[in-house]
């Protein structure tokens, strides 16, 4: 039949069927190698994509080696976030045999954290502790109206802060407005747990460990005293002297105490017949709060040493 008839050979011999497969296999190989140069053709091979490249002002052929696309580049290593120096304390958990009622909380004002004893909501009274706010808050108002204080009024601070006097105490409280002065204090310090006391006395003012460290970060910040007067507070807190030198600071290095902030309280309850003892410190990058209550025929050494005992407890475990 026609259409199995070989092709004639030009001499007029037809080609022997091993011949005419050679003949094709030759062809297509060099098709094959044609289409390999062809821009555009599936068969196009790296060195006819890089000898059809553009060549760049300076000489240099562009190749895919040179020019890697975006998905091939490596990823960025990523900065690392600053660490911050580890803090002389360390909130872990503080197992004393003490009697009453106590409590601890310990704040880190870098970062805002804050851990403490389980019940470092719970309130009990400040006493003496909450003089740190009035004095705050008169010398942040004062500043707002424009005002400067006289030299007798903040040497009348100086002595409600570094000697704990409760007749000047009282009288500044009555200006600041009594307990409008501890309103403000919950507002401005954004104290969670605590309230004005019942009888409306500065000295039974309800606060918890965890709000007497917020109110340290509070004053330490200068929310609480304003930025014109911040310093000096702090300074003159750090000049606590006598009866009321006791508590957290005493349990760091002689050398260290000079640099902490304090403002303690410490009460007999007669009616309750129990003794409060409360303690607020302000370092570097922290501040901390605690409070004890416990009964009345253990004076007033008992809690003041516990204050310090608990400290101690964080500080091994910040060594």
């Amino acid at each position: 039949m026609a259409g199995n008839r070989r092709a004639p050979r030009p001499d007029g011999k037809e080609a022997s069927p091993l011949r005419l497969v050679v003949i094709s296999a030759v062809l297509l190989v060099l098709v094959l190698a044609a289409l390999r140069f062809l821009p555009g053709s599936p068969f196009e091979s790296t060195a006819a994509a890089r000898w059809g490249a553009a060549t760049p002002a300076d000489g240099r052929t562009a190749t895919a080696a040179q020019a890697p696309s975006r998905a091939d580049r490596p990823a960025p290593s990523p900065t690392p976030s600053p660490t911050l120096p580890p803090l002389p304390l360390k909130a872990t958990e503080v197992d004393l045999d003490l009697a009453g009622w106590w409590s601890w909380s310990l704040l880190d004002t870098r970062t805002g954290e804050i851990a403490g004893s389980e019940n470092m909501d719970e309130t009990s009274t400040t006493a003496s502790l909450i003089k740190s706010w009035i004095v705050a808050d008169w010398l942040r108002r004062t500043d707002e109206a424009g005002d400067k204080p006289s030299q007798a009024k903040l040497a009348d601070a100086t002595l409600i802060i570094r000697d704990s006097d409760n007749t000047r105490t009282e009288r500044l409280y009555t200006t600041m407005g009594r307990t409008a002065s501890i309103k403000r204090l919950l507002s401005i310090c954004k104290l969670t747990d605590s309230r004005v006391a019942a009888d409306g006395g500065w000295s039974r003012t309800q606060l918890s460990p965890r709000d007497i460290a917020r109110l340290g970060a509070c004053i330490a910040d200068g929310r609480a005293a304003g930025p014109e007067w911040t310093e000096w507070l702090l300074n003159e807190m750090r000049l606590v002297r006598g009866t009321g030198d006791f508590g957290i600071r005493k349990a760091f290095p002689a050398a260290e105490q000079k640099q902490i902030a304090i403002k303690n309280g410490w009460v007999d309850r007669t009616k309750e017949q129990e003794i409060h003892i409360n303690c607020l410190a302000i370092g570097d990058g922290w501040t901390m709060g605690v409070m004890l209550r416990y009964p009345i025929g253990r004076g007033y050494e008992y809690g003041m040493q516990n204050c310090e005992k608990i400290t101690e407890e964080l500080i091994r475990a910040a060594a």
